[in-house]
């Protein structure tokens, strides 16, 4: 068998603890072992010192707020990640480090305005043989908002892994690239790479395997998840990667003209906001300035990515996969079936649904010369309304045909399995409002059925939905275990398999979001 079944914590009371801390031996007493005390196992060694997590009822261990890099503030705010300084006796690691400096935006966004936000958790079983997979969840938010403990593991945990999640500099203080800074334009995906190496190192002190280690992203974080696979710096650092709704395709980088016109708009700005004069030197003026101010000048809606051409990213992702050159691993591959749903619904909750008289110039303003091939496909009488048939155009066009084109560059070089979400019956959004078409697979939906997200937006997964998600984890830690996951590889006839609560089976998939028109559209 691939994992065994967690141990009964009725033994617990037995428990002996060896800690390897210049503390001897400890002895949990039955009181503390029934409730994961401070001696049941909790007390970790790592590289920069001892850690106590805790210990919950279903024989789970989390160590939250680990510091895996230096704080970048001061001097080394815009510098790269430099390791984190050890610290003498037992850190407490009970709760999350703070969110790195985010705006208020999405709704899982945390605003925050404090730097010193490095820090990753750890959450492990307890009583299981062997070493177990790894999996570094990179959380998703356009690299612009989230953190990493908002995404609780416990599902993914009691299969059998150890999970690693991570807060990287994101936006502003991630991504800009003014020339006086000197930096890479990619910092957000260099913390990444610093939390890897620590995670290579202290795997093993947590019941992982340091050689095993499966790197997971959801859109943003899928994004720097194509980074890493492009990056020669990421290269050793982890042994598989998991990539859903991020064609790495289409994105993962800009350019260097791109990401500094953004930079130029951000200065501009804060000459505006009375931040910087007009005589005064850019860098000081940068490195002076308050996260909030810096943010605002900076904007809540930009897609900061990695720089491409630079030491750091030397090819985009795209052209990295097209010819070979990057760190060739075993990929699982997906994306939802109605990406552009939430979106537009999204919209709908700020006013109303889309008239079925701006179907039509919406696609005319978006595509151009275009819109008549377009409408001709996607008639607004094959859909329920304006907005349904608005979704499904950006969902071909945007994610699903720029996905499997990324499967067939990924499945050239390496082993590559992809799947498609495909479940209409998703949880509601909390309250339940009135919408004009149904939320089914659209973005992000996937992740309520892998992880506990800690965030009022969603509704409860009924038992009927929990079902799904439990044969979902099971098959992401099958694959980070051992790159299988119990269907065809893409390699065999261009295989999709389709993810839903009945029997799973191949999709239709260039049939549904019309690969061919698409492909040769001009």
């Amino acid at each position: 068998m691939r994992r065994t079944k967690i141990v009964s914590r009725t033994l617990a009371a037995a428990t002996l603890t060896l800690a390897t801390l210049g503390m001897g031996l400890a002895l949990a007493s039955p009181a503390q072992a029934a409730r994961g005390g401070s001696d049941a196992g909790t007390v970790v060694a790592t590289t920069g010192g001892a850690v106590r997590g805790t210990i919950d009822d279903s024989g789970l261990r989390s160590f939250q707020g680990i510091p895996y890099a230096t704080p970048p503030i001061g001097s080394l705010r815009w510098a790269s990640p430099r390791p984190a300084t050890p610290w003498a006796g037992v850190r407490e690691a009970t709760a999350p480090g703070s969110p790195c400096p985010q705006p208020k935006g999405l709704p899982i966004g945390i605003p925050s305005d404090t730097e010193d936000c490095l820090y990753l958790n750890v959450t492990t079983p307890v009583g299981q043989a062997g070493k177990k997979p790894v999996i570094v969840w990179i959380h998703g938010g356009s690299l612009m908002f989230g953190s990493g403990d908002i995404y609780g593991p416990e599902r993914l945990a009691a299969e059998g892994a150890v999970v690693v999640s991570v807060n990287y500099r994101l936006g502003v203080m991630g991504f800009l690239s003014e020339p006086a800074l000197g930096t890479s334009g990619g910092l957000g995906l260099e913390d990444q790479q610093a939390a890897l190496r620590w995670v290579r190192a202290n795997a093993g002190a947590f019941g992982g395997d340091p050689a095993n280690v499966t790197i997971m992203g959801e859109s943003g974080g899928g994004y720097s998840v194509c980074g890493h696979l492009a990056s020669p710096k990421s290269a050793g650092l982890f042994d598989r990667a998991i990539l859903q709704s991020a064609p790495c395709a289409t994105g993962g980088s800009r350019t260097r003209e791109e990401a500094e016109a953004e930079a130029r708009a951000t200065i501009e700005n804060l000459r505006k906001l009375g931040a910087c004069t007009e005589h005064e030197d850019t860098g000081s003026c940068l490195r002076r300035t308050d996260p909030g101010t810096l943010m605002k000048a900076y904007g809540t809606w930009n897609e900061p990515r990695p720089i491409a051409g630079t030491d750091l990213m030397p090819l985009t992702p795209a052209e990295a996969l097209r010819t070979g050159r990057f760190n060739r691993v075993p990929v699982l591959i997906g994306v939802n079936h109605d990406e552009e749903r939430g979106r537009i619904l999204g919209q709908e909750l700020g006013g109303s649904p889309m008239p079925p008289g701006a179907y039509e110039p919406a696609i005319r303003e978006e595509f151009g010369e275009r819109a008549d091939a377009i409408l001709a496909r996607y008639p607004l009488s094959r859909f329920g309304s304006a907005g349904e048939a608005l979704a499904a155009v950006r969902t071909d066009q945007a994610w699903s045909v720029p996905t499997l084109d990324t499967a067939r560059l990924l499945s050239r070089w390496t082993p590559t399995r992809m799947f498609e979400f495909s479940e209409r019956d998703t949880p509601a959004w909390s309250g339940d409002p009135e919408l004009s078409f149904e939320l089914r697979a659209s973005h992000m939906t996937e992740l309520l059925y892998l992880f506990d997200l800690k965030l009022p937006v969603y509704e409860k997964l009924t038992e009927h939905q929990q079902r799904l998600g439990k044969r979902m984890t099971h098959t992401w830690v099958d694959f980070a275990e051992s790159g299988k996951t119990g269907w065809p590889s893409f390699s065999s006839g261009g295989y999709v398999q389709s993810l839903t609560s009945g029997p799973w089976k191949r999709a239709r998939f260039t049939k549904d979001h019309n690969y061919a028109f698409w492909k040769n559209l001009h």
